[in-house]
């Protein structure tokens, strides 16, 4: 790594730790502001949804695919500009301008562009393992499917389908819980492992895959009767805004607070599912020797 990159990084991470300060200090936005005055969904009201077209660059992160449908992003999904990705994603989803920088410019590093300059094309961010990665909770693994810009519902309906908690602002309301995730992140890479003969799952995108788990916690509140259209059409729902009320948006350091326990519940529960695998292939085992009237003591005598 670069000493420049090195350098910028820590001044990132220092600015995100007073930004996190700030936030602790400072009041709320209140309900029905998050999203700044003059910026598309202020007040709830988002620019018209229209899905991607046949030629329409889409990635595979949910969030942008979403911008450049109600076109807060170009619609196209394409020259955009690193800087444009930070400003809208600040002002659409309320994360701090240290997150909204970092992210942005850690992708630019990835595709080996000037964050400064350059421009790119959403599918171009679904290089594998950049910040796209096996065991993703809304697509198939590039092995099996190469474009990343489609979510695979399945997928999709079967996470919000494993929400186990209870919306106490909204009687009838279903939400997704960190353990909820954990154990579907868990599902997922063990799934993924077993059927794509070129997985991997590097502690960086396992860390990662856990970032994408907690933005549903953090900044939907883990509402499925949100994350059901922003998932599976990338549509943003009329009158949504941010869970996230902070002055000064979500930060890094904040934000690792939901990543690293769930990261840490997520590979808890591989390592039970790995366990219980073992177990099955092993009672399996022992009673296909039994049915064929062969035991592990006869074949040694046999063989004797």
């Amino acid at each position: 790594m670069a000493i420049s990159t090195i350098f910028t990084d820590a001044l990132v991470f220092v600015w995100d730790f007073f930004l996190t300060l700030t936030n602790i200090i400072t009041p709320n936005l209140k309900a029905g502001h998050v999203v700044p005055s003059g910026h598309a969904g202020a007040a709830g009201n988002w620019p018209e949804y229209v899905p991607p077209g046949e030629n329409d660059s889409r990635s595979a992160c949910p969030m942008l695919n979403a911008m450049a449908n109600h076109g807060i992003l170009p619609h196209d999904g394409k020259n955009i500009s690193f800087k444009l990705m930070n400003e809208t994603v600040r002002s659409t989803y309320n994360f701090a301008p240290s997150f909204c920088y970092f992210v942005p410019n850690y992708i630019a590093g990835i595709l080996k562009k000037d964050y400064s300059k350059d421009t790119f094309d959403l599918a171009e961010i679904s290089v594998h393992n950049g910040i796209e990665h096996d065991a993703s909770l809304t697509r198939e693994d590039i092995f099996h499917e190469p474009d990343q810009g489609k979510p695979h519902v399945p997928f999709i309906e079967e996470l919000l389908g494993s929400a186990s908690g209870k919306d106490s602002k909204a009687e009838g309301s279903v939400l997704l819980t960190s353990d909820d995730l954990a154990r579907y992140s868990a599902k997922r890479r063990t799934e993924a492992k077993a059927r794509n003969p070129e997985f991997s799952l590097s502690k960086f995108h396992k860390t990662f895959g856990s970032s994408n788990s907690a933005t549903l916690l953090r900044i939907f509140g883990g509402r499925v009767s949100d994350l059901r259209p922003f998932l599976i059409e990338e549509r943003i729902p009329e009158g949504w805004e941010p869970s996230v009320q902070s002055r000064f948006g979500l930060t890094i350091a904040a934000f690792n607070f939901t990543v690293l326990p769930l990261e840490s519940s997520t590979e808890k529960y591989v390592k039970q599912l790995t366990k219980e695998s073992s177990n099955i292939q092993e009672t399996s085992r022992v009673e296909n020797y039994g049915a064929t009237g062969v035991t592990e003591t006869n074949i040694g005598s046999t063989n004797a």
